[in-house]
């Protein structure tokens, strides 16, 4: 039988450096953002499945009392469940619009943030009496040149 050697101070140098990666790939900005992104996300989900839930019992409450999820066809043996289907494109549907109106709001936000920092880095008006005088020595700069010229 042969005996099989372990070299732990490889393992342990190979365990460092395993760690060490670890540490650096999870502390990246992107694996931070995702992480939020996940969790808000999840948070988000349940949020319109329920404002969808209510739109489904208000919608079927104003169609005679339908139950959507409970919609089905029989054909002999055969039973298809359709409801489920047209709740699941409803609940897509619902959940689309939602994220559309949010990123509005965001991206309506972010403007107005970029606008402000861009009326901010704008230079100060000059008063009017100045650019009057800058107006006026550029005439008379161009006055000038022109009379170079006919000379």
């Amino acid at each position: 039988m042969k005996k099989i050697e372990i070299d732990t101070e490889q393992m342990k140098e190979e365990s460092r450096s395993l760690l060490k990666e670890f540490k650096e790939f999870i502390s990246r900005g992107n694996v931070m953002d995702l992480a939020v992104g996940v969790i808000i996300g999840s948070a988000f989900s349940n949020i319109v499945t329920s404002f969808t839930s209510i739109l489904t019992d208000l919608i079927g409450t104003i169609l005679g009392g339908i139950d959507f999820k409970g919609l089905k066809y029989s054909v002999g043996d055969l039973t298809v469940q359709y409801g489920t289907f047209l709740q699941a494109v409803f609940d897509f549907l619902i959940t689309a619009i939602c994220i559309f109106i949010m990123i509005k709001i965001v991206n309506k936000i972010l403007r107005k943030e970029e606008k402000k920092k861009e009326e901010i880095k704008e230079e100060p008006k000059k008063p009017d009496d100045v650019l009057l005088l800058e107006e006026i020595r550029d005439l008379l700069k161009e006055n000038d040149k022109k009379m170079k010229k006919a000379k």
